[in-house]
């Protein structure tokens, strides 16, 4: 019962990596392009949920050169490694 647990929650927090990773790529992605007005919801909500952890890591590390922001590139190699990191602590209990 708690094995199953562990995995679980072990799952839970990889795969909420990957969909917030694949967010910030999409993010990332319509930054570049000018989307249609149909999109602009999507557009939105990609900022909303991408913005604020993006602005903790600008903070950090302001890594702009010219027109080129790079910090999307360490919040993302970031939120991979704490995630991992995650997944081993919760892994340690069972």
């Amino acid at each position: 019962m708690l094995f199953d647990s562990i995995t679980q929650a072990q799952n839970f927090i990889e795969v909420f990596v990957d969909v917030y990773a694949l967010t910030l790529v999409l993010y990332i992605l319509a930054s570049w392009l000018r989307l249609p007005y149909s999109l602009n919801p999507v557009q939105r909500f990609l900022y909303e949920v991408c913005d604020p952890y993006l602005r903790l890591w600008r903070r950090i590390l302001p890594l702009s050169f010219g027109p080129m922001d790079f910090t999307p590139i360490v919040a993302i190699f970031a939120l991979v490694f704490i995630g991992q990191a995650a997944v081993w602590v919760v892994g340690q209990f069972h």
